[in-house]
């Protein structure tokens, strides 16, 4: 058995009960691209290719160089445009971000894209820096 798992083609990957296909083109896009430190406006999207939204990923954006959720988006939605992918911003909010003390809290909402899933949020945080002392959320 452990062989038939070694030898399964590394696009692939094993979901419970199912192989499915990895698209390569949207493994190539990073999930998680935030500054390193400060508080910033972040928004949380949905990615695909070919109109096909079952076929989709989330990614978080944020930096303290946006004024606006918008400004994020604008940015972020022309550049995967270019590469021939579709973006849609599911929501927003702030990340308060200390890479020295590895911590991160997600709160708050976009006034234009409403409120991200902040759970969401925080478990692509997690994946993208798993030594953290604490990645975590809060609603107010």
């Amino acid at each position: 058995m452990q062989d038939l798992v070694r030898n399964i083609n590394p696009a692939l990957v094993i979901m419970p009960g199912r192989i499915a296909e990895v698209n390569p083109l949207l493994a190539s896009i990073e999930d998680v691209a935030i500054d390193d430190i400060g508080c910033f406006k972040y928004i949380l999207c949905k990615v695909y290719q070919d109109g096909s939204k079952e076929d989709h990923k989330m990614i978080v954006r944020g930096t303290k160089q946006a004024e606006f959720h918008a400004d994020i988006y604008d940015h972020l939605d022309a550049s995967l445009e270019e590469i021939g992918v579709t973006c849609e911003c599911v929501g927003g909010g702030k990340i308060e971000h200390d890479s020295l003390a590895k911590t991160i809290t997600v709160f708050g909402y976009s006034q234009g894209y409403g409120k991200a899933d902040h759970s969401v949020t925080v478990r692509l945080l997690k994946e993208k820096y798993p030594d953290y002392n604490s990645i975590t959320w809060k609603d107010n």
